[in-house]
């Protein structure tokens, strides 16, 4: 019987491990786009930025 519970939280250890991996890799995920959407809008912003100028 006592097994039996050791596995069982062995089993709900491994869960939580694989659960803790996936939202790492999904933070990692999010921070990766928000550094590709940034780097756009960054260029946008001075790409009209220097368009919109009016030097004379």
């Amino acid at each position: 019987m006592r097994w039996k519970s050791t596995i069982r939280e062995l089993s709900a250890e491994a869960r939580l491990h694989l659960y803790a991996r996936s939202v790492s890799r999904r933070t990692k995920a999010s921070a990766r786009h928000i550094g590709i959407y940034g780097a756009c809008a960054l260029i946008a912003v001075l790409l009209f930025g220097t368009l919109s100028a009016h030097p004379f």
